[in-house]
């Protein structure tokens, strides 16, 4: 039983931070919730080429960038 309600909890605390990363109106405090949540969870990614994670990586100014992200086919 206490499986099952952390099963849950687990399922509506994600369903609710991403509701809250789609508002428009998202709070800085709310996207760090939702990385700690991804990062807690053992979730990343690699920046592949032409990817959000590599359009974002481009645009953060230092000076330091991947500079050969993923390709995909």
């Amino acid at each position: 039983m206490q499986e099952d309600n952390l099963k849950e909890l687990h399922e509506r605390l994600a369903e609710r931070l991403l509701e809250r990363i789609k508002d428009k109106d998202v709070k800085a405090s709310d996207l760090n919730v939702a990385r700690q949540f991804l990062r807690d969870n053992g979730i990343d990614a690699v920046p592949t080429e032409n990817s959000p994670l590599q359009n974002l990586i481009d645009e953060m100014p230092f000076d330091e960038k991947q500079k050969n992200p993923v390709k995909t086919h």
